[in-house]
């Protein structure tokens, strides 16, 4: 007898969307772990394991795929015109790639679960900068939800276990995070005034903040001379490349089963599927790539993942607004992870009702 016997089309295809989620974002999470913490090489005789450092080009090569990607999906829903001020664009866009680049490196330093409970903090910064750049307002509860996330990644960051060998560079990792974080909250009040002056179609800023940000980062990448360490690396080891190409290949058709859960179902599912692959990804670093945590560390991510979902449902209303903006960024780096703060990849993602009738631009 046909499934749909049993179970509504809706519900399979929430359940196919989620499923798209969490395996690709995985495949991503895993395949981001390899090139960023693993070596290559070194099993020839006579020849030294290398570890992947090009991190201006890692980054480049993602924002080019989205911005591939944002490309297809903008002529293919046949948008309008973008007419957002290009300088908001390039603000946000060089706080976007900054914080990619930041939490990219501390991978080098710190383990993967680390990372990935750290950016579920980016609520923190995001609400602060929202309300002073976006001028956006919220409620006391979003407030008590965010100081129980702080009090989470406080207790998961302290005395957290670190790499051998790298005992002198202790919190070069832990600086890096909380850099990136910053700049995602930067970026969040950039782009929420984005939204309020013009209003821009869902690929139309994935385009533009990928656009700019590939553009920066190439041109980056060449001055730096970092280009030519990275051919050579990749000569050397070309089973890297595949690596990335499979990274970026599963970062953008994560956003695509993002974009259509949350066009099909709303934010609030979509949020749910999104902080749980979250944690999962945390276990399975745990149990496979061996990133012992601590018991204070469970205990913090208990507060961070409990404080997430406690907003969803707590500041749940009955009617949401339309969505105005598609993720612009990879999941947890976040897959992010620079997600403006009323959208799906967001654990605070906003289904209040807009209170003001007109905005005032600025």
């Amino acid at each position: 007898m046909p499934l749909t016997n049993y179970v509504s089309v809706a519900t399979l295809k929430l359940c196919t969307a989620a499923l798209g989620v969490f395996l690709c974002f995985f495949a991503f999470g895993v395949l981001q772990e390899r090139v960023t913490r693993r070596t290559y090489g070194g099993e020839e005789e006579g020849t030294e394991p290398e570890k992947f450092e090009y991190f201006q080009a890692l980054v480049g090569f993602l924002c080019l795929f989205y911005y591939l990607c944002a490309q297809v999906g903008h002529l293919a829903a046949r948008e309008k015109k973008d007419t957002s001020r290009k300088l908001l664009y390039l603000i946000a866009a060089i706080a976007y790639l900054s914080a990619m680049l930041c939490s990219n490196m501390a991978l080098k330093w710190v383990a993967y679960p680390i990372q990935v409970v750290a950016k579920s903090a980016k609520p923190i910064p995001t609400i602060i900068l929202t309300a002073l750049i976006g001028k956006r307002k919220y409620t006391w509860k979003k407030y008590l939800f965010v100081f129980i996330i702080v009090i989470g990644v406080a207790l998961f960051i302290y005395e957290g276990k670190k790499d051998k060998g790298v005992k002198e560079k202790v919190w070069y990792g832990e600086l890096l995070l909380l850099a990136s974080l910053l700049l995602d909250g930067l970026c969040g009040g950039f782009e929420e005034r984005i939204r309020k002056e013009s209003s821009p179609a869902p690929f139309s800023m994935m385009l533009m903040m990928n656009g700019l940000s590939a553009t920066i980062l190439i041109v980056a990448t060449f001055a730096t001379g970092e280009a030519t360490h990275f051919i050579g690396f990749v000569s050397r080891h070309p089973e890297v490349l595949q690596h990335l190409a499979l990274m970026a290949l599963a970062g953008g058709l994560g956003q695509v089963c993002i974009f259509y859960m949350v066009s099909h179902f709303g934010p609030l599912p979509c949020s749910i599927v999104t902080t749980t692959r979250k944690f999962f990804t945390v276990m399975f670093s745990v149990i496979f790539f061996q990133n012992p945590l601590a018991i204070h560390q469970w205990i913090g991510t208990v507060f961070v993942f409990g404080g997430l979902f406690g907003d969803m449902f707590f500041n749940k209303k009955p009617k949401r607004e339309e969505v105005q903006a598609l993720p612009t960024t990879d999941p947890d780096t976040d897959k992010t992870n620079n997600v403006p703060l009323a959208t799906p990849e967001s654990p605070f993602s906003d289904d209040e009702k807009k209170e003001e009738k007109t905005e005032e631009k600025v």
